[in-house]
C-alpha cells in the first residue's frame, strides 16, 4: 500500500475515532430529540431509550469490528457483505451508497449546515442550496489532496464539537435554576406502550447512524485490523456519553411538555442556562457539528466506489490513485459532484428520505453473516466479540425492528426505498454479463 498509484496508511487511532465520532454527532441531537420525548411518559424513559440506543449500536459496532479485524480492506461494509454472501450483496451496498443513502446524507447535512449558517448571514433558498454545493465541494477538495489532510480536518472540527458539548454538560452542573417539573406527556403520544418504546428506540439508532462508516478507510488506516476495531468502541462509547449527558441536560432545564415541542431544544436549553443568546450559540455549535459530519461522510465514501472498481464492479477508471497524493481522486470528484448535484436540486429529500430506513436491512444481513462465517475454516479475525452470539443476534433484531418500524408507518413510501435498491439488481447481472464477456 506504498509508493505511486496506491492508497497511503496516514490514519492512527486518534483519526479514526475522530471519524467515528465526528461522523454520528451530526445535527439532530441538538435540533430535534423530541420525537422520542413525544413516545415516553417520564425523563426516566427518555433516557433509557437513548442508553438502549447507543447499547445495540455498540453491538453493531462489534459486529464491524470483527468483521474488520478479518477483512482490513478498503471497502468496508462492501467488502463483509461481498465475502459473508457474494459480489451482488456488496454491489447492492454500493449502488444505494451512490445513488441515494450515502450521497443522499451528504447533501442533507450539508443543507443542515447552510441553514445554520443562515442564522448570521441571510440567505435565500438559492443562497442555503449554493453554500451546501460549495461546502461539498469545498471539502472534497481538501480529502483530494491527502487523507491526512481530511484527517486533521476531522481532529479540529471532532474536537472543538466536543469541548462545546462538555462546556455545555459542565454548565448544566453548576445551573442553580429551579428543576423542570415532569409533566404529563399527550395523550396522542400514547406514551408507556411496549410499541411506543419501539418507535421511540428507532427514532434513537437513526441518531446514531454513520457509525460503520470507518470501516470504509482500512485501506489507509495503520494497522487497520487492530485501529478500527479500537476506534469504533471508542467511539461509540464516547457519542452515548454526549447523547445521554445532553438528554439529561435538556430534560434538568427545560419542562417534558416543553421539549416534546421544541424544533431547537439545544438553543432553549442554552437560552435556560445562559440567560439569552442560545440560538447564536447553539447555531454555531450545529454549524460546527454538521461540517465535520460531513467531513467524514465524504471521506469514507469514494473508499467504497475505489473498492468496487478493483474488484470489477464499476468503471476500472474508478479504481485509480493519485500518484502524488495517494487518494482515491476520481471516486472524490465523482461523489462530490453527485453530492453537489442532489444539494443545488433538492432532490436528495425524496431519496434520502425513502431509501435511509433500507441500510438496516444490510445491517440485518451483515450481522447475520457472521453467523457463517464464523463457521469457515479460512475465517481468521485477529478480535472476537466476546459475546457472540448475543451480541449479533441482538443487532439482527434492532436492525429488522427499524425496517419494520418504517414500513408500518409509511409503506409506500417504504416499497419505493426498496424498489430504488432493488433496481441495482438488473444493473449488477448486465455488468456482470459485460465484464465476463471482456475478460473471454
Amino acid at each position: 500500500m506504498t509508493g505511486p498509484g496506491a492508497l497511503q496508511r496516514s490514519l492512527g487511532l486518534t483519526h479514526a475515532t475522530a471519524m467515528v465520532v465526528g461522523t454520528i454527532i451530526g445535527a439532530s441531537i441538538f435540533v430535534q430529540p423530541s420525537e422520542i420525548t413525544q413516545l415516553m411518559p417520564s425523563a426516566t424513559g427518555v433516557l433509557l431509550v437513548w442508553l438502549a440506543a447507543g447499547a445495540l449500536t455498540l453491538c453493531g459496532a462489534l459486529v464491524c469490528a470483527e468483521l474488520a479485524s478479518a477483512f482490513p480492506r478498503t471497502g468496508g461494509v462492501y467488502v463483509f457483505l461481498k465475502e459473508a454472501y457474494s459480489p451482488a450483496a456488496g454491489f447492492l451496498w454500493g449502488w444505494a451508497m451512490f445513488w441515494s443513502m450515502h450521497s443522499g446524507i451528504i447533501a442533507a447535512i450539508a443543507m443542515v449546515f447552510a441553514r445554520f449558517t443562515a442564522h448570521f448571514v441571510p440567505l435565500g433558498e438559492g443562497g442555503l442550496r449554493l453554500t451546501a454545493a460549495a461546502l461539498i465541494l469545498g471539502l472534497s477538495t481538501v480529502h483530494y489532496f491527502g487523507v491526512r489532510h481530511g484527517g486533521r480536518v476531522q481532529n479540529i472540527f471532532t474536537g472543538a464539537k466536543l469541548v462545546a458539548i462538555v462546556a455545555l454538560l459542565v454548565a448544566g452542573l453548576f445551573w442553580r435554576g429551579v428543576p423542570a417539573p415532569d409533566t404529563a406527556p399527550p395523550a396522542e403520544a400514547q406514551p408507556g406502550s411496549p410499541w411506543s418504546f419501539v418507535l421511540a428506540l428507532g427514532a434513537g439508532l437513526f441518531a446514531f447512524g454513520g457509525w460503520h462508516m470507518v470501516t470504509y478507510t482500512a485501506g489507509e488506516t495503520k494497522d487497520a485490523a487492530r485501529t478500527i476495531p479500537r476506534a469504533l468502541l471508542l467511539g461509540t462509547l464516547i457519542v452515548t456519553a454526549c447523547y445521554a449527558g445532553l438528554n439529561a441536560l435538556y430534560l434538568r432545564v427545560l419542562p417534558l411538555d416543553a421539549i416534546r415541542a421544541s424544533t431547537r431544544v439545544a438553543a432553549d436549553a442554552a437560552d435556560a442556562l445562559l440567560g439569552g443568546g442560545g440560538a447564536s450559540l447553539m447555531a454555531g455549535l450545529v454549524m460546527i457539528s454538521t461540517f465535520g459530519a460531513v467531513n467524514g461522510i465524504l471521506l469514507s465514501g469514494p473508499r467504497v466506489y475505489f473498492s468496487m472498481a478493483e474488484d470489477g464492479l464499476l468503471f476500472r477508471w474508478l479504481a485509480a490513485a493519485h500518484p502524488r497524493f495517494q487518494t482515491p481522486h476520481r471516486a472524490i470528484l465523482l461523489q462530490a459532484v453527485w453530492a453537489a448535484i442532489l444539494a443545488l436540486t433538492g432532490t436528495y429529500r425524496a431519496l434520502f428520505t425513502r431509501v435511509i430506513y433500507t441500510e438496516w436491512i444490510f445491517f440485518a444481513l451483515l450481522a447475520a453473516g457472521l453467523f457463517s462465517l464464523r463457521r469457515r475454516p479460512t475465517y481468521k479475525p485477529v478480535w472476537r466479540i466476546r459475546g457472540y452470539p448475543l451480541v449479533p443476534a441482538a443487532f439482527v433484531l434492532a436492525s429488522l425492528m427499524i425496517v419494520a418500524v418504517q414500513v408500518r408507518e409509511e409503506p409506500l413510501d417504504s416499497a419505493v426505498g426498496l424498489g430504488i435498491v432493488l433496481l441495482g439488481v438488473p444493473f449488477y447481472l448486465l455488468w456482470t454479463r459485460l465484464w465476463r464477456a471482456k475478460e473471454a
